[in-house]
């Protein structure tokens, strides 16, 4: 009778022990794992009823929570949703998070380990967790003068502050308003997804930071940088500037914008080949240079990077293992060169600041739910120096040529200092893309930007000048004033 005892007794206590392993194994190790599915409602709905923090644009809300009388308890609103889509993205009970809402998440939903204490002091005081502000770099004037001047165009503009690399404009065009994805109806989520997903427009896309485009010759800015600093080429130095510049191992000849040459005799300075923007001279130049110089200058400048602000940026890209026709395409940024809005901003930024790169930033600070504490304040961090200050010094009047008297004169400010470079990129379309990438200063305030008009708004005689600089103009206006 104690053998089959005895027997029980070891099976109920095999069960109690495997019943514990398994309940622990859930509780403990498994429990981020399950949390974390997408069926979960529970998690779905202990998230969703939590006090979400803002983001801001200055004072102003551009996402907050509103309370509701449903199992969600809140429901996350876009006020002014179409013009900082991009920036703040989406909060969705089906799909997820995008932007601001899933780079922040942890501090907007008030789970981050920076906001222990708070979350520790509300408990004990029995007041329900909430999640801090996060309030954004974005100058609201700018923004909206960028989205103002993208609407039915495809494209991108952002806008930096060279002393600090805080993004002062974020704007991709076609936008969409994620309001429709922040509702508490299924059916009219999922709707709206597919039919932002199906169209052809891409307006979920940021193009800002994760679109790669060529950017023509705007990149000519860099391999000018790459001349100056490599000590053998002075604003003043004579480059052969011929109506076409005949290519090594091809038949194929790289041509002027013009067809003409860009100077008597068929020579060019440095600056003016800048500031007309001639092919054949900055052509050859990238093949004196070499693959080595133009990488490197790129590198400075940023390209490469794995960037976040704190939202993910796709690292601009100067091609490896080129020959010598490459090159030539290369030095005016076309074959495989592609870079970024951000990326091209960013050039135009590190030249306004003296030759040193900042890294770009999009959080102006975190503060509690009220916005009267300071949490975090993020400070200017500085990625390297680009250029030298002399350097800097001498791209920045070259530059100031293409505005005053080159092809840049619609980026004019009455009483303002502007420097810049146009850019119409051939992308294997049959239009071009429209690019300008410019820095202005009053004196007081400085801001630097860079515009993308893709297939130059559908226009066949678009160019940077005609399309981007107006853009890039009233952006830098809304800044520096005029």
């Amino acid at each position: 009778m104690n053998r089959p005892l005895r027997r029980l007794a070891g099976v109920v206590a095999l069960l109690f022990v495997t019943l514990f392993a398994s309940t622990t194994y859930i509780q403990f190790v498994s429990a981020a794992e399950l949390n974390a599915k997408p069926g979960n409602s529970r998690q779905l709905y202990a998230e969703l009823g939590r006090d979400r923090g803002p983001i801001l644009v200055g004072p102003d809300p551009v996402a907050r929570g509103v309370p509701v009388d449903n199992p969600y308890n809140f429901l996350r609103t876009y006020p002014d949703g179409p013009t900082y889509a991009h920036a703040t993205g989406y909060y969705s009970i089906r799909y997820g998070t995008a932007g601001m809402e899933r780079a922040m998440n942890d501090v907007l939903a008030g789970t981050a380990d920076r906001l222990f204490y708070r979350r520790v002091s509300e408990y004990l005081i029995g007041q329900e967790p909430q999640g801090a502000s996060v309030e954004l770099t974005i100058d609201p004037r700018a923004q909206r003068a960028a989205m103002d001047e993208l609407k039915g165009r495809r494209g991108a503009v952002v806008a930096l502050d060279p002393e600090t690399g805080d993004v002062l404009a974020l704007a991709s065009s076609p936008t969409y308003d994620p309001n429709r994805l922040a509702g508490h109806d299924v059916e009219q989520i999922a709707q709206a997804w597919k039919d932002l997903n199906a169209d052809p427009d891409k307006p979920m896309l940021n193009r800002g930071i994760s679109e790669l485009y060529p950017p023509g010759s705007t990149f000519k800015v860099i391999t000018a940088a790459a001349a100056l600093s490599s000590g053998q080429y002075q604003p003043d130095s004579l480059l052969p500037g011929p109506a076409e510049l005949d290519l090594p191992l091809t038949d194929k000849n790289l041509p002027n914008y013009s067809s003409g040459p860009c100077g008597p005799g068929g020579e060019v300075t440095l600056t003016d080949a800048l500031r007309t923007s001639c092919n054949t001279a900055f052509g050859q130049l990238g093949m004196d240079l070499g693959e080595d110089a133009l990488q490197e200058q790129a590198a400075r400048f940023g390209f490469g990077e794995e960037l976040r602000i704190p939202l993910r940026v796709v690292p601009s890209v100067v091609p490896e293992g080129m020959n010598a026709p490459q090159l030539a395409q290369a030095g005016i940024g076309q074959f495989d060169v592609k870079a970024t809005p951000l990326q091209m901003a960013m050039v135009s930024a590190a030249i306004a600041n003296e030759g040193v790169l900042m890294k770009p930033n999009l959080v102006k600070s975190v503060r509690s739910a009220d916005q009267t504490e300071v949490i975090d304040e993020p400070s200017p961090q500085e990625m390297g120096r680009a250029v030298s200050r002399d350097v800097a010094e001498q791209l920045t009047a070259m530059m100031r040529e293409v505005v005053e008297n080159g092809t840049g004169k619609n980026a004019r400010i009455p009483g303002v200092e502007v420097a810049g470079k146009t850019g119409t990129a051939q992308h294997g379309g049959e239009l071009n893309h429209a690019w300008f990438t410019a820095f202005a200063s009053n004196g007081e305030r400085q801001v630097a930007v860079a515009v993308v008009i893709e297939d130059g708004g559908g226009r066949s005689d678009a160019s940077g000048g005609a399309t981007a600089a107006p853009v890039a103009q009233r952006v830098m206006e809304a800044v520096v004033g005029g």
